[in-house]
């Protein structure tokens, strides 16, 4: 594998952070600020570096490269596979009552002889994550990993945009297939986050939307809990997720956050189901267990390839952690160089939602919001 990168900014232009002589890269990761990956003149310069390759764009809420988290800026990794095949599949998501069925039409389309791994990026705001996955899982070979998120757009949750071979777009979904028994994959998920007060249960709700918990005003309820913090939903929402049980036998925890309200129906629109019935608690940050729990989702993806170093790790964390830790960003990065190694190349984006097995001995992925969750490559 090689992989060479860069970083654009306004005030330095282009900057090559590696370089690989005569590379002929498949696949190019350019993650962005939205208006920059949106614009064709960003694409084709892009375009330029790598004539050849297939080029996935992605807004964001904050762009990792190396060891450091940036703003406003346009990182590219250009990755060359030496034994591994990729294809590519789009779709295109009006609303998010569609996500099952785009989760299935990009899972039927996906070739599946030889599919080892499935990577999806997804737009952030039209989609309900449970139900793209569910989509995926349900067309894809139980054998087969699948990771990736839900682009982003800084704190401001008005649009997202997302692009294969093109400026980025709102309402896009991209699956890549991963081919060959040479490519090592591993990916670890985890939070760090409290539960605090009462475990409430969900009594209304429809899908991704929350109207009630214990039968009372789901956004009254939240906004009694934020206090002066609640005049900034959605985005204040990102400091304050909730945590489900899911009634599904195991006892599963996920975390969901919220991506809109709704004044006039007093509901709460979130990256994923809420199903009724679930019981649910709302979380807090604890500094040094986020940090904790990004050098655990590094160690948890190390451990699948056998505790080799990682050639290519990509990096999907939530915008909740980011707005958390503030300038304490960059240790959340630093705790996962730690656990996976000085050498790997490092890439990723701050996130509306992140895809991937609750644990190594799962294939099937789940949606999570709050986590540090990684993805790591090696060919041998």
């Amino acid at each position: 594998m090689k992989i060479e990168q860069k970083r654009w900014t306004k005030d330095g232009g282009w900057e090559n952070l590696s370089t690989q002589a005569g590379i002929n890269p498949q696949l190019v990761l350019a993650f962005g600020e939205r208006t920059l990956i949106e614009d064709p003149n960003n694409f084709q310069q892009i375009k330029s570096f790598y004539p050849s390759a297939n080029i996935i764009v992605c807004s964001t809420a904050g762009e990792i490269l190396g060891d450091k988290v940036t703003d406003n800026s346009i990182v590219v990794s250009a990755i060359e596979f030496e034994k591994t095949q990729l294809q590519f599949q789009q779709a295109v998501i009006g609303q998010a009552d569609d996500s099952k069925k785009v989760g299935n039409q990009l899972a039927e389309t996906l070739p599946k002889e030889g599919l080892v791994h499935a990577m999806v990026f997804s737009d952030g705001l039209k989609v309900n994550g449970t139900a793209l996955v569910n989509g995926l899982n349900e067309k894809l070979p139980p054998t087969v990993s699948v990771t990736g998120g839900l682009v982003g757009d800084g704190a401001n949750f008005k649009k997202t945009s997302l692009g294969l071979n093109e400026p980025g777009q709102e309402g896009k979904v991209i699956l890549v297939g991963f081919y060959g028994t040479n490519l090592k994959i591993g990916y670890g998920s985890l939070g760090g986050w409290d539960a605090f007060g009462v475990e409430r249960v969900i009594t209304k709700a429809k899908n991704n939307i929350l109207y009630e918990l214990d039968g009372q005003p789901a956004l009254k309820l939240y906004k009694e809990y934020l206090g002066d913090q609640a005049a900034g939903l959605p985005s204040t929402g990102l400091l304050f997720p909730l945590r489900l049980r899911l009634n599904d036998g195991k006892q599963t925890e996920v975390v969901r956050t919220i991506l809109a309200v709704d004044e006039k129906e007093q509901s709460m629109t979130f990256a994923g189901d809420m199903p009724e019935g679930t019981p649910a608690a709302l979380m807090k940050a604890n500094f040094e267990r986020l940090i904790d729990g990004a050098s655990g989702a590094g160690n948890m993806s190390v451990e699948q390839l056998g505790k080799q170093e990682p050639e290519l790790a990509v990096l999907i964390s939530c915008v909740g952690r980011k707005l958390v830790l503030k300038e304490r960003i960059d240790e959340e990065i630093e705790a996962v160089r730690t656990a996976i190694g000085k050498n790997s190349a490092i890439t990723g984006f701050y996130s509306y939602g992140e895809l991937c097995p609750t644990a190594a001995t799962e294939k099937q992925c789940q949606l999570h919001n709050q986590t540090m969750t990684i993805t790591t490559f090696r060919e041998v």
